[in-house]
This record gives structure tokens, C-alpha cells and sequence, in this order.
């Protein structure tokens, strides 16, 4: 098996010789001989472990087992605890899920600050074929029945080319070391269920069922890399990139060979699952403002175009501009000056703002659009709130999250790069003119 274990390394041009990775080290059969492969393979590595306290003293006992081999074999090592279920109960999702998403963010974030190129886990050909079938329960893509990668980003997977059986036989054989996790056998987890219920009586139906399975995922792999490159065409006549948004064209969309497909591998991308990817496809054809969440990011269906931005936490950052500031960086980069309103012309762009220097009060504030606030549009003798304008200016949802007032006292001067209060222009009783420009 090590040489086995070697040769598909480089087969799979996983680690360079050069190269150190970090090892997912949980105590268990799988990743106990993934420990012992790498040491004897020679390779530069280090070990992570998480501690995610679902199992009380067996899950301490992991701990203290991993830090023994630690000892024992003399490399760096990392651990980590967690409080797994308050965090699924906050984030509103599985044990399994939460203790994904911890683990992988901790394995990343030591990979990141020790120098590591990789983390391996010790997934094997059976965790390939569970996923496959966890992946067809939940409705999926060609890329979901494509199972586990042998290298997706920074993660790496040596042991895919073996199954459970060979990794048992393996530890028997080299006397290796591990821990026994009672979890595995409890049927409440998905993938327990379908470990020791589902897929033994495909077994039966089949003895060869294991073999046929990861020969159709190979197949699959095969199909997957003509199906992407067809769509990757049609994706870039769709796709645009515009400052920190993605945004697809509905019209040249809804015009491809199969656009429910395109947009669902598009916003997959961005972590859409397919049950959102569906009510997105059917807002296609509705009115616009409709907004659309997945974990990372927000798609906001305008008239022509479907926005995607990545979620932001609400910025309440305020910046001021004193009496004798000429110039500011943050957040937006303009240019401060005073003249006299002798011969003055109006500069009538939307980045510039004419202002009357003597109905202004310093130090000038600069923050986010609230709802509630109100001003008085350039032209008008009522006033307006600030959401009514930009209904009125048909300014996308996704775009008025990043506009922001300029403000004297209490009063709203400017929705910088839209409209100046009327409050505020420049009048024939005008002496002393303030100009803002936003620059390009």
C-alpha cells in the first residue's frame, strides 16, 4: 500500500518533494494510517486535530491520543476545541455541517500562518461513494455526482485510491494504532444511515456494487470536464465582472442552449443551493428587486440583469471633513475646494456638487443611508425620503447599499454622486461657493 499510496502522489501530482503539508489527524483508523504513510513516505508534515466535544470524555480521549503521536513521532501539531452544537444552533444548521465548516476554517487558517502548502484529509474510496450518493439525495449537479476531488484548492486527499477494507487490512498488518469512534455507528447522522443501512444492501443486490460505482464516478469525471468546457463557453457571453459584483445578462441567458443549467452552475459558485438556484430561474421572468441569499453572497434580480455580491456587514463607519480639508481618501476619494461666486459656472455631473459655502455648518459628516432620512431634492420645494428617490431613480437594491450622504448637522447636503438638497445650491445671493468632486 505505501508504495501504492506513493505512486499515486505523483500520479496525481498531489505534493512536491519540497512541499509541507499538514495532516487532519482525528485519532481514527483512516487518519492514523494516513499518519503512517506519510512517515514512512518521507514527506515534510505537521498535524491539526479538533476537539468538537460531541462525544464527552471519548472526544477528550481523541485529544490525548493525537498528542501522544505527536510526542512520539516529533512534529509541529495544532489543536483546536469547539463547541459544535452551539454552533449549529446559531448558524441554524446540521452537527455535520457545523462541524465541517469549523474544521476546514481552522485547518485553513493553520495552513495559512505555519507555511503549509496542503492539509490532507484521509478520505477513501467508501467516503467517495457515501458522498456520491448524500450528494444525488439532496439534488445535484454533474459536479455533486463527481463525488470527493483527489485536490480541490489547498486540500489534498492521498488515500482516495483505497477503500476501507485495504485501510483495515493495512492497520492490521503495521500494527497501527487508533481509536475507535462510537459515532460512527450511530444511524442518527446522514452518512451513518447510509453506511450501515443503504449501501450494505446494494452490496447484497450486487457483490461487485462498490467497484461498478467508483468505475460510473470516473465516468462521470470524464463527462464533467466536456460538459464544463461547453459551458464555460457559453457562461462567458453571459458573465460580466463589474467593480465587486458578478453580473449575468437575463436577455443572453434565458438565449443559451440550456439556461436553467447555466445558472444553476454559475451560482453554485457562489454557494446558491439548487433549491434557491430554482426560485432565482423563476424570478427571471418577473418583476425586478427581488433578492435571493446564499451563506456567502446575495443575487439581486434587476429589469435586464441578475447582481451577485458577496454579503457585507452594514457599514457604520462615519467620516468628516473639516473647515480646512482639501482633499479626502476614505470612503470615497474627492477633492475639497472654495471659490468665489463671481463668474462661477454650475458644474452640472453627478460626482460634482455645487454647494452654497454660507448654509453650511463644519466639520461636514459623511455616513451610509439610513431608513427614515429625508431631504430636499435639487429642483423641489417638498421633501423626499431618501428611499422614495431612489424608487423614483430606479437605482438597484444592490447599488444603494453603497451610497453615501454627505451631511451638515442633521441636515443631508448631498447623496453624493446623485443629488444635492435644495436647501443647499447655489443661489445669485451666493458669495462663496463649496465644490466637492468625486474622483474618477
Amino acid at each position: 500500500m505505501l508504495n501504492k499510496f506513493i505512486e499515486k502522489i505523483k500520479q496525481n501530482q498531489l505534493i512536491e518533494a519540497s512541499q509541507k503539508v499538514l495532516l487532519a489527524i482525528s485519532g481514527g483508523i483512516d487518519s492514523m494510517v494516513l499518519l503512517h504513510l506519510f512517515e514512512k513516505s518521507g514527506f515534510d508534515y505537521g498535524i491539526v486535530h479538533c476537539n468538537f466535544q460531541l462525544r464527552g470524555d471519548e472526544s477528550d480521549g481523541d485529544e490525548e491520543f493525537v498528542k501522544k503521536q505527536v510526542l512520539f513521532h516529533g512534529v509541529p501539531a495544532w489543536f483546536e476545541t469547539f463547541d459544535t452544537k452551539e454552533y449549529a444552533s446559531l448558524n441554524g444548521i446540521s452537527i455535520e455541517m457545523a462541524a465541517r465548516e469549523l474544521r476546514y476554517e481552522f485547518f485553513e487558517k493553520v495552513r495559512i500562518e505555519n507555511g503549509f502548502d496542503f492539509v490532507a484529509t484521509a478520505h477513501h474510496q467508501d467516503d467517495l461513494i457515501e458522498t456520491f450518493f448524500l450528494n444525488l439525495s439532496r439534488k445535484t449537479g454533474i459536479k455533486g455526482l463527481t463525488g470527493i476531488k483527489e485536490k480541490a484548492g489547498t486540500i489534498i486527499r492521498p488515500l482516495l485510491f483505497a477503500g476501507r477494507a485495504e485501510i483495515e487490512n493495512f492497520a492490521s498488518k503495521n500494527y497501527i494504532e487508533f481509536r475507535e469512534d462510537s459515532s460512527n455507528s450511530e444511524i442518527v447522522f446522514q452518512r451513518n444511515f447510509l453506511r450501515h443501512k443503504i449501501l450494505p444492501l446494494f452490496s447484497e443486490l450486487n457483490p461487485s456494487f462498490k467497484r461498478n460505482i467508483i468505475a460510473s464516478i470516473e465516468n462521470l469525471k470524464d463527462a464533467e470536464q466536456v460538459y464544463s468546457g461547453f459551458l464555460q463557453s457559453e457562461k462567458m457571453e453571459v458573465v460580466s465582472e463589474n467593480k465587486n459584483e458578478t453580473v449575468i445578462n437575463i436577455e443572453k441567458l434565458q438565449k443559451t442552449s440550456f439556461p436553467k443549467i447555466l445558472l444553476f452552475e454559475i451560482l453554485t459558485d457562489y454557494n446558491f443551493n439548487a433549491t434557491v438556484v430554482d426560485e432565482i430561474n423563476k424570478s427571471l421572468y418577473t418583476d425586478s428587486g427581488k433578492q435571493f441569499f446564499s451563506k456567502t453572497h446575495r443575487a439581486v434580480k434587476d429589469r435586464k440583469e441578475l447582481f451577485i455580491s458577496e454579503i457585507k456587514d452594514n457599514d457604520s463607519r462615519i467620516f468628516y471633513i473639516e473647515d480646512d480639508d482639501i482633499e479626502l481618501f476614505k470612503p470615497l476619494n474627492i477633492v475639497i475646494e472654495k471659490l468665489p461666486a463671481d463668474n462661477f459656472e454650475i458644474i452640472k455631473k453627478a460626482n460634482v456638487a455645487c454647494l452654497d459655502l454660507n448654509e453650511i455648518e463644519f466639520p461636514l459628516l459623511i455616513r451610509k443611508w439610513q431608513q427614515g432620512d429625508y431631504f430636499q431634492p435639487l429642483g423641489m420645494t417638498g421633501f423626499k425620503k431618501v428611499s422614495d428617490f431612489f424608487i423614483d431613480q430606479k437605482i438597484p437594491i444592490h447599488e444603494k447599499e453603497n451610497i453615501w450622504i454627505l451631511c451638515s448637522g442633521k441636515k443631508i447636503i448631498w447623496i453624493m454622486g446623485h443629488r444635492i438638497d435644495n436647501r443647499f445650491k447655489v443661489t445669485p445671493e451666493t458669495s462663496k461657493i463649496l465644490l466637492i468632486n468625486i474622483k474618477e
